[in-house]
């Protein structure tokens, strides 16, 4: 699968997902070298209502999302040739299947950016490093994931 084709369409794959939506979250890149999420500060996403902070289950969530498109683009960029509807039923099938997440500072910021890399691909499972950084650059969170991909 050629690159231009992953962004777009793993993207409106995640746009449709209701969870991604709820949380806000939009695709900002995907490529072979990493993926990036981003979305902006919402009174529904508090943890902490006396510290005005993100839910840990947000920013959790945030990275296992990001890890998993980074995994996705990195075993589509394995699959040449591939139709679309092959494609999609794939995508279908790929999940997680453990995640670690280790909390930082508080969530606070205005936007908020998280970026996955894959530390290990592999034909069935891949591991990634996810990170979650605010609008100022500060590191919030980071995670490890690792994601059914074949």
């Amino acid at each position: 699968m050629q690159h231009a084709q992953l962004l777009p369409l793993i993207s409106s794959t995640f746009d449709q997902m209701p969870f991604n939506q709820l949380l806000g979250l939009k695709v900002t890149r995907c490529d072979l070298e990493q993926a990036e999420v981003r979305f902006d500060w919402s009174e529904r996403l508090i943890g902490n209502p006396v510290q005005q902070i993100l839910h840990g289950g947000v920013i959790a969530s945030v990275l296992d999302v990001v890890g998993g498109i980074m995994a996705v683009s990195s075993a589509l960029h394995r699959m040449q040739d591939i139709q679309t509807d092959e494609l999609i039923k794939r995508l279908g099938k790929m999940s997680t299947i453990d995640i670690r997440t280790d909390y930082l500072r508080p969530g606070r910021g205005q936007h908020f950016t998280a970026t996955a890399r894959v530390i290990r691909g592999g034909n069935k499972v891949a591991v990634c490093r996810m990170e979650l950084h605010n609008d100022e650059g500060i590191h919030i969170a980071l995670g490890t994931g690792t994601y059914l991909v074949g």
